[in-house]
């Protein structure tokens, strides 16, 4: 199952580099998401046939308003041995930066929902350049050619690493499982 699955990542990951695909789906997909997670109770998002997707919740960097966002995260494991989530601000390789990236770095505190399940997060940006490569070389391990939104948009894609929030507390977390 895990071979299919990259082979038809392989077949379908150019096609979201597109620009027909670009142009489209931020404009179609988050309907869709918000449609199939009001329809199955946050227990089903279309990315997440593909890829490892999630809910972030956030608070707008302005509004101060609740903010909901689909997006694939890659696992990754964290120095204690839980593991952490890392997300993209990809945008679809649009020239700006989205607006979930500027109310993480307003509002570090978040929560996610995976598969209808919600807990709270804390983001941390990537800044050193280090690290940046190791993340998006397991990122594009898990969705190949991803860092071409990197690249096309013209600008640094803000990463960001999301720990469970009880991660920081106990010394014996209990690991998120996700995708």
């Amino acid at each position: 199952m895990a071979r299919l699955l990259h082979v038809v990542r392989s077949v379908v990951a150019p096609i979201t580099r597109t620009r027909a695909f670009r142009a489209v789906a931020p404009v179609a997909l988050p309907p869709v998401e918000r449609a199939l997670a009001w329809l199955t109770r946050g227990r089903f998002q279309l990315s997440a046939v593909l890829v490892p997707s999630l809910v972030l919740h956030t608070v707008g960097a302005r509004s101060g308003e609740p903010r909901d966002t689909y997006l694939m995260y890659t696992p990754v494991g964290g120095p204690d041995g839980t593991v952490r989530l890392v997300v993209a601000g990809t945008s679809f390789a649009r020239g700006r930066h989205p607006a979930w990236t500027y109310n993480l770095l307003a509002h570090p505190d978040a929560a996610v929902s995976i598969r209808g399940r919600r807990f709270d997060v804390r983001a941390t940006p990537v800044t050193d350049d280090g690290e940046r490569d190791a993340l998006w070389a397991r990122i594009e391990a898990q969705w190949p050619g991803y860092r071409a939104y990197e690249r096309e948009s013209g600008r640094v894609v803000r990463l960001f690493v999301l720990e469970r929030a009880d991660a920081r507390r106990s010394r014996a977390p209990r690991p998120v499982r996700g995708g």
